[in-house]
């Protein structure tokens, strides 16, 4: 196993190949695939069924389906987003899934097109229940999966009644953290506001948890989290075009209902700090390639009745980002997505290494350092990327979120990058990529299909 230390190491700085690609672009490379520059798992196969392209020897099974009907006499919802893999006690996967419905989308309800099982979900269970009337239908599906047959095992609706529940993150204590990408406020439709995140814990058994907003995490348009283990701090991305990069640091780690502190990450010696690299914005560009020490500054009011904790940030000298989308923790970094950022609005990719005493009074003696380590220049390359994830190998697989084709682009530890699926058929996103526990299974979703889809082969016949 590579670890992630080690990647970065044998890439040279990964982001050397992204933001050189000038110089690496689609005219002057060994072209696979459309537009790979090393061999990675060799040139897509056309799918006869015309649902996903992968590489000769890969197959999928679609293991999740929008309508269907789970084991605790719900439907499965549709828009299915960010998820988690975790292992459970008995051997089997539980996988976790976000579903970024608002309650018009009553189509891809759990509840039914009619609300017909509306009436057997006990209204406890409903974070927003619309008065009865239109319950918010956002939430999470959680799928028992064996390993061992590649069969699915159990499906059951886990959360319901939040709205655009986008991504999320796992934690180290066995729970997923789903997030809404919304600020709607209480009104004569919603009976509560939203804006939060929710936790979901793993379990096998079929059951809807506790809707609990964990409100001191801030309210704002939320993407994704990751968890630093040894500090309990949980970074998180903001959807906006100005969005902030925000922590926080629980009171008691682990136990993120109690409360705790938020705040916005700075940039050190760069008040409000621009980190887009759009056209139309005024030099300096922010710098490739290079550690910047970081500061954070606290958040206050951070339920947010006027949506503005970016603006209070920017008054405070917090940076900003290029919505901010998916993210992920892996040996000691934490890595986000900036979907539209750079100077050719196709993406960014930075790093975050947090202090060694993150957290406390003395990280500046040692700050965090955050860097730019991937910016596209290309499209066909790399577009939108947004949700990530990290192979027991060290590569990075990266879901395009784009309007026409969209594909899982991986980019290896010396720093070469190919294109490992393609969605051909459906002009739909991918999301929520992530491995099971032991590395043999990909899980990934077609949004706009309502598919989720379990991905095995030969994950060692890897030529860089």
């Amino acid at each position: 196993m590579i670890s992630r230390r080690e990647f970065i190491t044998k890439a040279g700085l990964l982001s050397t190949a992204f933001l050189g690609l000038q110089r690496i672009s689609l005219a002057d490379t060994k072209l696979l695939g459309g537009m790979s520059t090393c061999l990675g798992y060799g040139r897509l196969v056309t799918d006869a069924d015309r649902i996903f392209d992968l590489p000769k020897g890969f197959s999928y099974r679609v293991i999740a389906q929008t309508g269907e009907v789970l084991d605790n006499s719900f439907l499965l919802p549709g828009d299915p987003d960010g998820m988690a893999a975790f292992p459970t006690s008995d051997g089997r996967v539980a996988v976790i899934c976000n579903h970024e419905l608002s309650a018009e989308q009553i189509n891809m309800s759990p509840f039914g097109p009619n609300q017909e099982y509306l009436p057997a979900c006990d209204p406890a269970k409903i974070y927003d229940a619309g008065f009865g009337k239109t319950p918010q239908i956002g939430g999470t599906s959680t799928l028992i999966y064996n390993p061992k047959t590649n069969q699915k095992e159990g499906h059951y609706l886990s959360l319901v009644g939040t709205e655009r529940n986008c991504a999320g993150g796992p934690t180290p204590w066995n729970t997923w953290i789903t997030c809404e990408e919304t600020n709607t406020l209480a009104s004569a439709q919603f009976e509560k506001d939203h804006g939060y995140n929710f936790e979901v814990p793993v379990s096998t058994t079929p059951q809807l948890f506790d809707p609990v907003p964990l409100k001191a995490m801030g309210r704002f348009r939320h993407e994704a989290v990751a968890v630093e283990p040894k500090s309990g701090i949980v970074y998180q991305t903001e959807d906006r075009s100005d969005g902030l990069i925000y922590r926080f640091i629980p009171k008691i780690p682990g136990q993120l209902a109690a409360g705790g502190r938020l705040q916005a990450l700075v940039v050190a010696g760069q008040a409000s700090c621009d980190t887009r690299n759009w056209p139309t914005l005024a030099e300096p560009k922010f710098p490739a390639s290079q550690p910047l020490a970081v500061t954070w500054m606290d958040i206050e009011d951070v339920e947010s009745p006027l949506d503005d904790l970016r603006l209070q940030g920017f008054r405070k000298g917090a940076a900003r980002f290029a919505r901010g989308e998916g993210m992920w923790y892996a040996d000691g970094e934490i890595y986000f997505a900036c979907t539209n950022g750079g100077a050719h609005e196709v993406g960014q990719i930075f790093k975050y290494v947090p202090s060694r005493y993150e957290g406390t009074a003395r990280e500046t003696d040692t700050p965090g350092t955050l860097e730019l380590f991937i910016e596209s220049s290309d499209q066909n390359l790399l577009k939108n990327c947004d949700n990530l994830t990290i192979a027991e190998n060290g590569n990075l697989f990266i879901c395009e979120d784009a309007a026409d084709t969209c594909k899982i682009v991986c980019i290896t530890p010396e720093g070469k990058l190919f294109e490992f699926a393609r969605n051909s058929y459906t002009k739909s996103e991918l999301a929520g990529a992530c491995f099971s526990p032991d590395g043999e299974t990909l899980f990934v979703n077609i949004q706009k299909n309502g598919q989720t889809l379990a991905i095995t082969g030969p994950w060692d016949r890897f030529e860089g």
